[in-house]
């Protein structure tokens, strides 16, 4: 599939309480957390509901394979910046690199892999041509 190799998408988020160990220091699994937000906004961004997928279409997406970088701690009223950018549009999968930063200090590292699955079988299906169609008519 051709698709903008660039395409990106970021959101910003303050980190609070809940989202923090005993020391004030973002817990790690909250990193995933954020960068599934992001992914999730990504689609949005394109027009894609995730429900109206799942419900019409029996598709969802689901992560494969992540591998994390850990460079900064976030800690308690830190503003974040999370990323995402496609790195690859394949069959049935999407590969990402995402990113989080504070300011101009990069915090995470990471490259997440997602699959579309049948959402009653939780088998992998591929992804429907048309799904991104007019992100690929726009390039």
């Amino acid at each position: 599939m051709t698709i903008a190799a660039n395409f990106s998408h970021e959101i910003d988020l303050r980190i609070y309480w809940e989202d923090t160990d005993a020391g004030g220091v973002v817990y790690y699994a909250n990193y995933l957390k954020f960068m599934e937000r992001c992914r999730t906004e990504w689609l949005r961004a394109l027009g894609i509901d995730q429900q109206r997928m799942r419900i019409e279409r029996r598709l969802q997406f689901a992560v494969v394979d992540l591998t994390v970088d850990f460079l900064r701690p976030a800690v308690l009223d830190d503003e974040i910046t999370v990323t995402a950018a496609l790195e690859r549009l394949g069959g049935a999968t999407i590969a990402f690199r995402q990113e989080i930063w504070r300011g101009d200090v990069q915090l995470i590292d990471a490259d997440t892999r997602v699959a579309c699955l049948d959402s009653a079988t939780l088998k992998p299906r591929a992804i429907p041509k048309d799904l991104f169609s007019e992100w690929r008519n726009a390039e």
